[in-house]
């Protein structure tokens, strides 16, 4: 299989909503680039984050490796908020939090590959957000 590439979109790829619930997440859409079978039981996906946009703040028991190819951003992992921007590689390990941020007035795009067989994302509860915030810099960075 063979999908060709137009703009950061792929023939025979639907642009799908990011998530079901519109709530936690601003401007972000993800295509499902290839999904795994066979002894590569991974799921390859294209995720665009639009200008001022993020993804959900998140944990979960899956890890995540990510590949920035559009633009540049920021990213919460763990307790680090880094930039980031094309070819920068990030690993997001299991139960870490996480967010990426479009801060630069720019999409935010990244290839993720995930296990096929993955468990359900956990959101930050109240005690969650209120031990993020005691860090002021993650403070200032979260959007929930």
């Amino acid at each position: 299989m063979i999908r060709h590439s137009n703009e950061y979109t792929w023939e025979g790829v639907d642009i799908l909503p990011y998530k079901e619930d519109g709530n936690v997440f601003k401007s972000v859409t993800r295509q499902v680039l290839f999904k795994g079978e066979g002894d590569l039981p991974v799921e390859f996906r294209y995720f665009e984050v639009g200008a001022g946009g993020h993804s959900t703040l998140e944990k979960h028991q899956h890890q995540h490796a990510v590949m920035i190819i559009r633009g540049s951003g920021k990213v919460l992992v763990r307790d680090k908020v880094t930039d980031v921007g094309m070819n920068d590689v990030v690993h997001i390990p299991p139960q870490t939090w996480h967010q990426f941020r479009a801060t630069n007035d720019e999409p935010l795009g990244f290839l993720c590959i995930v296990n096929n067989d993955r468990d359900r994302p956990y959101r930050p509860n109240e005690d969650d957000v209120k031990m993020l915030k005691t860090n002021e810099i993650i403070g200032e960075f979260i959007r929930i």
